[in-house]
């Protein structure tokens, strides 16, 4: 498949020089072996993608970068060659050379795509990005850390040292089978789901059948309630309303009580509005599907509960983990894919499942939002966690207060709805 060749502006050339090095970029020298650049290109397909160039000088000494590009495309086959025998051109990896006036040769650009396989550099070795970072691969942990990242294993399937009676014998599971299969027995059906595996517990086993799983999978499937008297991008100790809340049992009760609990949170919020203070409010369906999204898509490898933060002027939700396999913060309302697929297949079986749309719940979460207020969306991110945000609002003045600038955090963060920073109107519940 030939690669384009696509002339530039000056403008563009100046923004491609002045390109800060970091998690999503790199700038090589055309004089750069090959396998080193391998590397790179590894690097980022494991972590979030990213854009190489190669033809741009780095002239350290007098703090400047020099276009000083291939003089023709075929003097570039050598890396071509390279680079497409461990990653071919295609969905995954783009290369297009880089012409412009006025300055020496093409310039190679790369796109490099979050790859749903983990990729090796020419030597054999897996590296990850970090920050401006290529960053080796070498322990078993370090590539089974990985391996949960990109979804091609997950830690629901891992095997756990407990009792069977803990999720054979519970009040869940007996629940849950008089209502839904009443002639099975538990041990077989268990057994057929997958759920139990040379005699022993999975994790996903124990998060849907276990009473209290909190109790095996310490800090690994709790769900913590905090409420932070304050507008500011951080709650601190001094601004907490009061001690967080704990919500444990079995996914099933801890989706359906988690979001109770923030409902009544949030309904002790009074707003200031055109005739006084007003309750705050949120559309439940809005709530329901984030903290359902948060437990059923988290990372449960990652030893961290999930955090619901409410400000007086919104509510994060934290859920442990990045974001799997090929989503990212761009395509996440469009594409599909479940870190924990037996969790999220499993949970849809019970009595009014808290997942009643498989893989609609953002987009769900979304239209509740815009219908009540005509929020829009801001997604962003960094690793390792994932936050989504929901902005306050007042239905009776039709005031929407203003809403603070978040900083580039350090964490994953993707806030699934923000209301604009100023006064406007918005719709009442009744569309008026």
């Amino acid at each position: 498949m030939p690669i384009d060749l696509r002339p530039i502006s000056d403008l563009q050339v100046l923004k491609i020089l002045n390109t800060t090095e970091g998690h999503f970029a790199d700038l090589k020298s055309k004089d750069i072996q090959p396998a080193k650049l391998t590397k790179t290109m590894a690097a980022f397909a494991n972590a979030d993608g990213g854009e190489l160039y190669v033809g741009v000088d780095e002239i350290k000494t007098e703090g400047r970068r020099l276009w000083r590009g291939f003089a023709s495309a075929e003097e570039a086959n050598g890396h071509i060659q390279a680079l497409e025998s461990l990653f071919p051109l295609g969905s995954d990896f783009e290369y297009t050379f880089l012409a412009a006036r006025d300055n020496p040769g093409v310039v190679l650009q790369v796109v490099v795509h979050k790859t749903t396989q983990i990729k090796a550099a020419s030597g054999g070795r897996v590296y990850v990005r970090r920050g401006a970072q290529n960053l080796p691969l070498i322990t078993e942990e370090e590539l089974s850390r990985l391996r949960f990242n990109k979804g091609i294993a997950s830690f629901e399937n891992e095997l756990v040292q407990a009792e069977l009676d803990l999720i054979m014998n519970s009040v869940t599971v007996i629940k849950f089978m008089l209502e839904i299969v009443p002639t099975a027995d538990p041990s077989q059906w268990l057994r057929k789901q997958r759920l139990i595996l040379n005699d022993k517990p999975t994790v996903a086993g124990l998060i849907l059948f276990c009473d209290e799983p909190q109790a095996v999978l310490p800090k690994r499937c709790g769900i913590k309630i905090y409420r932070y008297k304050t507008k500011d991008a951080a709650g601190t100790r001094d601004t907490l309303a009061f001690d967080p809340i704990t919500i444990d049992g079995s996914a099933y009760d801890q989706i359906h009580d988690a979001v109770q609990r923030t409902v009544e949170v949030i309904e002790g919020i009074s707003t200031l509005g055109a005739v006084g203070l007003e309750t705050t409010a949120y559309p439940h369906e809005a709530l329901h599907e984030i903290i359902t999204n948060a437990v059923l898509h988290r990372d449960y490898s990652i030893a961290d509960d999930v955090h619901v933060r409410i400000f007086d002027n919104r509510v994060e939700v934290q859920s442990p983990g990045t974001l799997p396999a090929h989503i990212t913060v761009e395509n996440i309302l469009d594409e599909r894919f479940a870190r924990n697929g037996s969790l999220v297949r499993l949970i849809n079986k019970f009595p009014n499942a808290p997942n009643k749309d498989v893989g609609e719940g953002l987009n769900t979460a979304f239209d509740a939002m815009r219908r009540r207020g005509g929020c829009g969306k801001d997604i962003w991110w960094k690793s390792p966690r994932c936050k989504d945000g929901l902005s306050h609002q007042t239905w009776k003045s039709r005031i929407v207060r203003g809403i603070p600038t978040f900083p580039q955090p350090r964490r994953l963060l993707v806030i699934y709805t923000k209301l604009k920073t100023r006064t406007r109107r918005c719709c009442s519940p009744n569309g008026t």
